[in-house]
């Protein structure tokens, strides 16, 4: 199973929040106290705009890709985030991984070849995830392959 990494939990992004509307309030009464109301509705403004960005990166992080290997299939599922599945399969035997690889980034593309289609496949992973699926799902290709 792979997943997007989100570094900022529920409990962090609640922390966060409530920080922030704290923050907007004590600034507001400050400003309201001085006679300059507007600033009060801009505070609540960037507020409003750190949660609904905070919420679409949580919703893309519900995408996922189930990959299963055995010596009969490779199974490919594909979950978007708003829960479109996309299904591939391939015969192991005749299924290739193909790895591009940058000096300096390292890998920046990986897909899975065979009987005429490609599908990329970890395309959300920070490179360090990259590293580690691409050697575990290359030695887990070879010995459904029996090599």
């Amino acid at each position: 199973m792979l997943v997007p990494h989100r570094s900022l939990g529920r409990t962090g992004f609640l922390v966060l929040m409530a920080v922030l509307i704290a923050g907007w309030i004590i600034c507001g009464v400050f400003f309201l106290s001085l006679g300059a109301w507007p600033v009060f509705g801009f505070f609540g403004l960037d507020v409003l705009i750190v949660y609904l960005a905070f919420r679409l990166n949580y919703r893309a992080a519900r995408a996922r890709e189930e990959i299963s290997v055995s010596r009969t299939a490779l199974d490919i599922r594909q979950i978007a985030p708003s829960g479109h599945t996309r299904e591939h399969r391939f015969n192991p035997f005749w299924a290739r991984f193909r790895i591009a690889r940058h000096d300096e980034i390292g890998i920046t593309a990986m897909n899975v070849e065979g009987e005429g289609r490609r599908v990329a496949i970890g395309s959300f992973l920070n490179p360090d995830d990259r590293e580690s699926f691409a050697s575990a799902f290359t030695k887990a290709l070879a010995t459904a392959k029996g090599r």
